[in-house]
């Protein structure tokens, strides 16, 4: 158990990728798209934007409409599966998209699968100036190439434009890393933080090990967290103890 860190009044990082993965956009269900979770999730993403300074990319997963891991086990190509799942995370970018706006944050969705109707395609340098102008970017269709997740996408694009933490927001009630699923075990201990390579060696379900171990060669600290708990993301930037942070 780590000691417990002081709140500060200004951020902790300068620049973050947050990572909710799609099911948590979905509300209770777990399918589709949940209005009042979407509200709720651009509400917080302003308030660390306009009040902390925050630059804030997020990566979208997309298990809420389909999962291409599901697609290839019901005999689906696997190829063709995740490639239905990445169009998923669009339809999740654009819905985010659209709750940030109607509260007047600027923001601009970049996709890694070209889409120019209605998003930009993913360019590097264009996302950090984007950043650097205090937009929003939503990053979508993961990495473009099947067999990646959306997770690794996260990992990446957080080593790609500099972002000095990936924030991976849970669902369920899952509000950090434990020993074993706290949902079957009611002994389940939750760690305050952990090292990279205990994740991986203890197989801990977190994130996917190509994530995980990229974020480990690219000093990305990563902090898993329960984001349907109210203030999550501005807690964690201002040194608050929530969630597990894997350093």
């Amino acid at each position: 158990m780590s000691d417990e860190q002081p709140v500060t009044p200004t951020p902790r990082w300068k620049r973050i990728v947050f990572k909710p993965s799609g099911e948590a956009l979905a509300g209770e269900s777990g399918r589709g798209l949940d209005g009042p979770t979407l509200d709720q999730t651009a509400t917080e993403i302003i308030d660390i934007r306009q009040n902390l300074g925050v630059d804030v990319a997020v990566v979208v997963g997309g298990g809420n409409f389909w999962r291409g891991r599901t697609g290839a086990m019901e005999g689906m190509d696997a190829t063709q599966s995740d490639h239905i799942g990445m169009l998923g995370t669009v339809m999740n970018a654009l819905a985010l998209q659209d709750a940030l706006e109607r509260r007047g944050q600027p923001t601009r969705v970049q996709s890694a699968i070209e889409m120019p109707r209605i998003a930009e395609p993913y360019i590097r340098r264009r996302a950090m100036r984007h950043l650097e102008k205090g937009r929003v970017v939503i990053f979508a269709a993961g990495t473009g190439n099947p067999f990646f997740t959306t997770d690794t996408a996260a990992a990446l694009r957080a080593a790609e434009i500099e972002a000095d933490a990936l924030l991976k927001g849970t669902h369920s009630g899952v509000d950090g890393v434990y020993d074993s699923d706290p949902r079957t075990n009611a002994d389940a201990a939750k760690y305050d933080e952990i090292d990279y390579m205990d994740v991986m060696n203890q197989d801990l379900k977190v994130m996917d090990a190509t994530a995980i171990a990229f974020c480990r060669d690219n000093e990305i600290p990563i902090v898993v967290f329960d984001m349907s708990a109210d203030g999550a993301l501005r807690t964690i930037l201002t040194g608050g103890d929530v969630g597990t942070i894997i350093h």
